[in-house]
């Protein structure tokens, strides 16, 4: 009986160790299951604040030296989806964007970050505008742990080759999924 409570033991203590680790996790105080008119461009046909939300990470995976957001649409009529933010070389010490730090002209972002451009064309978050009628479209917030302090890329790269560059540099990554449509 010894010799079963024993192994009982050492199964819950190894099981705990194996499952209890802690993820890499994405947060945010301003979003919920939906995005609002906070969120939502101004411009291309909508007419909202286009204030980023803010997000904050925990858990970071050991050995991350810089950090870097999407925020991705693939349900876009455009056939490869729409980019609406991509922000980079974030110091390995931030974990948290305020809100509206995807603003470029109120200097929001962490010293040092890069906003470069997104499918609008503009640097900095462009908010969700998905065509109206087109019902729900999913915006993929997501958190890269890069293990790279700089991806050596300026604010003028499209989100393609970010992307590819973070692909090769990614440690781990958490995301957020909202909802919006028109």
């Amino acid at each position: 009986m010894k010799k079963a409570n024993l192994i009982l033991v050492l199964s819950l203590i190894f099981s705990t160790a194996l499952f209890g680790q802690k993820t890499f996790t994405l947060l945010s105080e301003d979003l919920g299951g939906e995005t609002t008119k906070i969120q939502e461009f101004n411009g291309f046909g909508c007419s909202g604040d286009n204030q980023s939300p803010q997000l904050s990470w925990k858990n970071v995976p050991e050995g991350t030296k810089s950090f870097a957001v999407t925020m991705y649409d693939p349900d876009a009529p455009t056939g490869s989806g729409f980019w609406h933010w991509v922000m980079f070389d974030i110091p390995a010490n931030v974990n948290e964007l305020v809100t509206n730090s995807g603003n470029v002209k109120l200097n929001l972002a962490p010293k040092g970050a890069v906003q470069s451009i997104t499918d609008y064309g503009i640097k900095g978050f462009g908010g969700p505008c998905p065509p109206e009628g087109h019902g729900f479209h999913q915006y993929i917030i997501t958190v890269y742990a890069l293990k790279t302090d700089k991806l050596g890329l300026d604010e003028n790269k499209n989100p393609a080759i970010v992307g590819f560059n973070l692909w090769n540099q990614t440690l781990a990554k958490a995301s957020i999924v909202a909802y919006y449509k028109r």
